[in-house]
């Protein structure tokens, strides 16, 4: 992996004058919520496995204030050099004219649990009740919604407080202002194990979408092209070491490192990804274009896209993703 990525760095740029380059150091773009969660696993395990280190980058991790609506605003004016965003805001900015572009792929299938309070038994339980959910555009949102129609809920039907990511959501149903809440990993085993009732997943109502990416201006990428080709590079290992079956103590070690979570719940978040393998995690931080076409439709049904609806191509540089080995 090393020598592969060294060829790669001298054909590219001529830019190493010995047999390491100079470390490089990125700025990655956080989503708050996401800093103490599961889905910032990939980010924990390429850090201390060493595969930044090994391609000569160094993370300095930004959370961006605001949160998700905000990450590809950092990126555009320069506060970030790459970052995790959910697809439908990078979409959005692509649009309005930002020159940001998916380079890599991070959670793709999400599973969120809709919870709720220990009396509400069924969904019929929910009509005239207080869900938490995240912003309309949000994939989060239009699961749900898509879920609750499904289970015979319409619109109508339930009030809606807008609350982004999984901790405040989980407080809002904890303080019981909410009656019930999706909730990512480990947050929804958590409240299971705490007596709250699991009704249904999202998964239920829609599958195979692509929904966080990562994120780089299109000229920044271009320019620095022997980076992101190592960056990209290390995700995708940690994403095959997270997967790896010989690698699993690990990696949930990891989990209870980075969210203080129990080793139980750990255990429980990987089962429920891979065994068997519900598509949650890519293999190798590989991006989905078909389900990125998904999101596309979702905006398109929502009207925060405008028909003829954009091509999953627009919003993507697989280049680098190749040079790192990646198909």
């Amino acid at each position: 992996m090393v020598f592969r990525v060294f060829i790669v760095l001298t054909a590219l740029v001529g830019a190493c004058s010995s047999v390491r380059c100079e470390t490089v150091t990125l700025r990655v773009g956080q989503i708050p919520s996401t800093a103490r969660a599961v889905s910032s696993l990939y980010l924990y395990v390429a850090e201390k496995q060493g595969f930044f280190a090994r391609e000569n980058i160094a993370v300095n991790v930004v959370q961006i204030s605001g949160g998700t609506g905000n990450m590809v605003a950092a990126l555009d004016r320069g506060g970030v050099d790459v970052t995790q965003t959910a697809t439908p805001y990078l979409i959005q900015a692509v649009i309005a004219g930002s020159p940001a572009i998916a380079i890599a792929g991070t959670t793709a299938n999400p599973i969120y649990d809709l919870i709720a309070r220990p009396e509400i038994k069924d969904f019929a339980d929910l009509k005239g009740k207080l869900i938490g959910l995240s912003l309309p555009i949000d994939t989060i949102s239009i699961s749900m919604r898509k879920l609750l129609a499904l289970k015979g809920l319409g619109q109508a039907d339930y009030r809606v407080k807008e609350l982004v990511g999984s901790p405040a959501r989980a407080a809002c149903l904890r303080s019981g202002e909410c009656d019930a809440v999706p909730l990512g990993q480990p947050d929804n085993l958590i409240a299971v194990k705490d007596g709250y009732r699991r009704l249904g997943l999202s998964t239920e109502a829609v599958e195979s979408f692509q929904f966080e990416v990562i994120a780089a201006r299109r000229d920044f990428a271009q320019t620095h092209a022997p980076a992101m080709i190592g960056f990209v590079g290390a995700l995708a290992d940690a994403f095959r070491f997270i997967r790896d079956p010989a690698h699993r103590n690990d990696a949930v070690n990891a989990i209870v490192a980075l969210t203080g979570t129990s080793d139980d719940i750990a255990r429980a978040t990987l089962a429920l990804y891979l065994d068997p393998d519900r598509g949650v995690l890519p293999r190798q931080a590989e991006i989905d274009l078909g389900g990125l076409a998904q999101i596309i439709a979702f905006m398109g049904e929502g009207g925060t896209v405008k028909p003829p609806l954009p091509a999953p191509e627009q919003f993507v540089d697989l280049q680098y993703l190749r040079a790192a080995g990646v198909q």
